[in-house]
């Protein structure tokens, strides 16, 4: 399957399941496909049919845009080397979730989370360790007991009902003995915190030379602004007196320059942001509500109120 079709197919199955998703992120760079959203569920989705393509980078990247916005980066794939990905796993790459197709199906559209996830040295589940506790305590085991009949050491089942993870082989065993469920499923949409790989949000990159100025202005109106890499836009940039989010680029208004806005408003409209593009000229206040400000009256501007009114006001989609 091509990726095109891949794309096509899981944008068809997110919106079957009731997400609004965004336009495809045709240019370049791009840290993340499509966005979709689902009531308070908002995801950022790198579609690949080899997920050994999803590098460092474009994990970390997708990994601040998911706390900026308040998203789940996700990663759906075909295969990874030459295996295709397992229905059912939660595989990780540079702290980000992976999911087959299938999986994803299951997640999204049937609601069935999955119960397994990939590490080094194989695939594993989340015990409850209060029901292991309390299955062991209604039968009257001790530790040694049931640490016995598994093979294992007596902290190592200590570390089970603490909420220790076990190897699928192991959770197999134990609900075989105790004749019940013992597993509890990955929480993908929370970003499966408890079992993924990777160190917490990265720091913000630096803002390129050519950023730097509107970095300036818009901090200067009380705008938290964070730098992007790998995005369709140049920086996600937070007003602290509403805490609405406003995606920005800026460049000269070219083809492309169009193209970019069209993607953030069809972005922001999914993720529920604003979007202004500053460029040094232009014949119209707005493409498809992302708003247009031209350089020149952001020069102008001294009053951050009367920035956040601009932008609201060009951002305005006609009724």
């Amino acid at each position: 399957m091509s990726r095109s079709a891949l794309v096509g197919n899981v944008t068809a199955m997110l919106e079957d399941a009731g997400f609004a998703v965004s336009d495809r992120c045709a240019i370049r760079p791009k840290s993340f496909d499509v966005a979709a959203r689902r009531g308070r569920d908002l995801l950022l989705l790198k579609i690949l049919a080899n997920v050994d393509a999803f590098d460092d980078a474009t994990g970390l990247e997708m990994r601040r845009l998911g706390d900026y916005l308040n998203a789940t980066p996700v990663v759906v794939g075909l295969r990874t080397r030459d295996e295709d990905l397992e229905p059912g796993v939660v595989y990780f790459r540079h702290g980000v979730p992976v999911l087959s197709p299938d999986t994803a199906m299951e997640l999204f559209v049937e609601g069935m989370s999955p119960l397994v996830y990939a590490a080094p040295g194989g695939l594993y589940v989340n015990i409850d360790g209060d029901v292991l506790r309390d299955e062991r305590e209604d039968r009257d085991w001790s530790l040694g007991r049931l640490a016995s009949e598994l093979g294992v050491s007596r902290r190592t089942v200590s570390k089970y009902e603490d909420g220790m993870n076990a190897s699928v082989e192991v959770a197999l065993e134990l609900e075989e003995m105790f004749d019940g469920d013992l597993t509890s499923p990955v929480d993908v949409l929370d970003g499966a915190e408890e079992v993924r790989e990777g160190d917490p949000t990265p720091e913000d990159p630096e803002p390129e030379s050519d950023d730097e100025r509107i970095v300036t202005v818009l901090t200067r109106a009380g705008f938290e602004v964070h730098p992007t890499v790998r995005a369709p836009f140049k920086t996600v940039s937070e007003d602290n007196s509403s805490e609405e989010n406003v995606l920005t680029g800026h460049s000269a208004f070219t083809k492309a320059a169009e193209k970019r806005a069209r993607i953030m408003s069809s972005i922001g409209e999914v993720a529920q942001t604003r979007s202004v593009y500053f460029v040094d000229k232009a014949k119209r206040e707005s493409v498809d509500g992302t708003g247009l400000v031209e350089r020149e009256e952001l020069e102008d501007i001294d009053d951050p109120d009367e920035l956040r009114d601009l932008i609201r006001e060009r951002g305005e989609k006609p009724a």
